[in-house]
């Protein structure tokens, strides 16, 4: 990793630590999936409650989905640094036998925030206090309608009750369907030719354990004088935070750490800028069409957000932030030789005037010293004083 990269790794965990991260993670998956655990397992504490029992006289009723967000303060590492996490919950999603308002509702919900945004951005004086509580990453299902408003990593929830053979067959399928249906997740962008050598092994192995494989506890239980986070079975035990047994390590590591800046700034600089562009332009046409965004009327079908287009905005945005900043420097160099310039200009003139001053004041002193100056009157002016008197 270069001395830059490094020395800006630094700079950000000193101001995070100062300053703390605000970051959202969305979780969405019928109930039974794991959704709650992993969240409980994710925060080290119980964030999310489990789901009571139904009640046979009511289970035919069709409640719908229900976004609940819930923020908590963690702490990540021995700097102090801390995280303000919202966990947005979606109990119900996928319960019903219709599940397509589950769709409408998420994204009305994504939506909303991105709103608040805009409207904030929009004011003349901004309320410091503002929260931004735009959700950064989706976890859990993949939906083509969410994917342009928000990252989306695919995950097996439960993945301890698949056997490696069905569990590896498993993610096989997955990937080729996202490939297949052209699903944009986010998949850990590089490149090879500009990323450093780390950055570009570490997002490859993320890539390659896509769909990520899930197994979560609250239990804590002792093994080999260790405490760890387990789920104990008759026939052994499965460690959540064995790499043999589970990618928990990985994604946590990836959200929390690694890569949370980089959903940050996807989600700003290219998701909610893209929002920005469709939303103003169905401002001003009104008919709704917006050829531009390649949307028309309520549709959503955006072909160049695959992965591989992903990957290359974040790229791009990347190098155009980089443009930016150097633009910006460049004015502020430009600007700052203008100064230099304009006060040795000054200086010269200055120095111009304190020449022709003292010039002036040694001309002054000469005239004195002479005959006939200003010190008294000639010889020939004494005499002709003395024949009148």
């Amino acid at each position: 990793m270069s001395s830059m990269s490094t020395s800006a790794i630094r700079l950000r965990k000193k101001k995070n630590v100062k300053k703390g991260i605000q970051f959202c993670l969305m979780v969405c998956g019928a109930s039974g999936t794991g959704r709650t655990t992993f969240v409980n397992t994710l925060c080290n504490r119980s964030v999310l409650p489990g789901k009571d029992s139904d009640d046979p006289s009511t289970a035919h009723h069709e409640e719908g989905i229900k976004i609940k967000p819930q923020t908590i303060e963690l702490e990540l590492d021995e700097e102090g640094t801390r995280v303000s996490l919202t966990v947005v919950d979606t109990p119900g999603f996928g319960d019903n036998i219709d599940n397509e308002a589950c769709f409408a509702e998420i994204l009305t919900y994504l939506e909303r925030l991105y709103d608040d945004i805009l409207a904030e951005e929009s004011r003349i004086k901004r309320n410091p206090r503002f929260r931004d509580n735009r959700v950064h990453v989706l976890l859990y299902f993949l939906m083509r309608r969410l994917s342009p408003r928000v990252n989306v990593i695919p995950v097996i929830g439960k993945a301890d009750s698949l056997t490696p053979l069905e569990l590896a067959e498993s993610k096989k399928l997955i990937m080729e369907d996202i490939e297949h249906y052209r699903i944009p997740v986010y998949n850990f962008p590089y490149d090879i030719e500009e990323d450093d050598e780390d950055t570009v092994e570490e997002n490859a192995e993320l890539r390659g354990l896509m769909p990520f494989a899930i197994v979560g506890s609250e239990d804590v239980i002792e093994v080999d004088g260790r405490r760890m986070r387990a789920r104990q079975y008759p026939w052994g035990i499965v460690e959540v935070e064995n790499p043999r047994h589970s990618d928990f390590l990985a994604i946590r590591s990836a959200l929390l750490h690694s890569h949370l800046a980089d959903l940050k700034e996807i989600t700003h600089d290219f998701l909610y800028e893209n929002y920005r562009t469709e939303k103003l332009s169905k401002s001003v046409d009104p008919s709704g069409i917006m050829s531009a965004s390649g949307m028309t009327g309520g549709g959503m079908e955006n072909e160049s957000l695959d992965p591989q287009s992903l990957a290359s905005q974040s790229v791009r945005l990347k190098e155009e932030q980089l443009k930016r900043e150097e633009e910006k420097l460049r004015e502020i160099e430009i600007k700052v030789q203008r100064e230099i310039e304009s006060k040795r200009q000054e200086l010269l003139a200055r120095e111009s005037q304190l020449k022709e001053l003292e010039s002036r004041m040694g001309r002054g002193e000469t005239q004195q010293q002479m005959p006939g100056g200003f010190g008294g009157l000639g010889e020939e002016e004494e005499a002709e004083a003395g024949m009148e008197r």
